[in-house]
């Protein structure tokens, strides 16, 4: 009786369920020659952008702590001139007049943009003009690319522009700038050119040899500091009042502070 009452309560175990069938793994699609090439293609142009923009990176990150000792530029007037004047100085040796002087003539609202003026661009071609070039882009061209009319500058400029304005401080921008710009044949930077015009080291400029030396930017083969035409007097007299200007409104603090 025992065995029958044990027998009779204890549960059954339910059946076990038919394990369900593994689907047959999808065979990987066989690639054609003409997927495979543009594959590769597009690798191969991923990472030249990459390596390109590493690259880019790197030397603009150098230049943050080094001085550049020379540019591709300079290098070829050299070449072609046998030799040129140019003499580092510190941002800190130089006139502040000359620093705001550059910028009120080539570009007012230095501070207020990240290397690209939309609105200065826009207005250009709205003119049918040329130009808008920040001081930042001028930087670039001439620190790191090559001189000439060109859209392939032109288009890495605009890439590269933003990377230094993320990497440089406005200050440095403006120290790279006043050492690497060109015052006259064979003559670059600032110290070389108030040497070079004046016969005074660059922190003991006055505001009108400051203001003159600006006003021969961009056209520095066709001017003169020294010997100034009516048209270069005027641009000076325009942009020591400039200078003036930034400095009282707050355009000037960002590479003064």
């Amino acid at each position: 009786m025992g065995s029958m009452a044990e027998t009779s309560t204890a549960k059954k175990k339910p059946a076990k369920k038919p394990a369900p069938k593994k689907k047959p793994a999808k065979k990987a699609k066989k690639l054609g020659p003409i997927e495979r090439a543009r594959r590769f293609v597009r690798r191969v142009i991923f990472w030249g952008v990459f390596a390109v923009f590493s690259f880019a990176l790197l030397w603009t990150l150098l230049y943050a702590v080094i001085n550049p000792p020379t540019t591709p530029y300079i290098r070829s007037e050299a070449h072609r001139l046998v030799s040129v004047k140019q003499e580092w100085v510190a941002i800190d040796d130089i006139a502040p007049v000359m620093a705001r002087s550059v910028v009120a003539a080539e570009d007012a609202n230095f501070c207020l943009h990240w290397g690209l003026d939309v609105k200065a661009i826009q207005a250009a071609v709205e003119r049918g003009r040329g130009g808008a070039s920040t001081i930042s882009q001028q930087v670039v061209k001439n620190v790191f690319l090559w001189h000439g009319r060109s859209w392939s500058r032109k288009a890495i400029e605009a890439v590269w522009t933003p990377l230094t304005e993320a990497v440089w401080s406005k200050r440095r921008i403006v120290e790279l700038y006043l050492n690497v710009a060109e015052f006259d044949e064979g003559v670059f930077g600032v110290q070389a050119a108030a040497q070079h015009y004046f016969g005074v080291d660059a922190g003991d400029l006055s505001p009108i040899q400051a203001a003159r030396l600006a006003a021969i930017l961009p056209s520095p083969k066709n001017r003169s500091a020294s010997n100034p035409s009516t048209f270069t007097r005027n641009r000076a007299a325009s942009i020591m009042s400039g200078a003036a200007t930034i400095a009282a409104d707050g355009r000037a603090d960002c590479f003064e502070n």
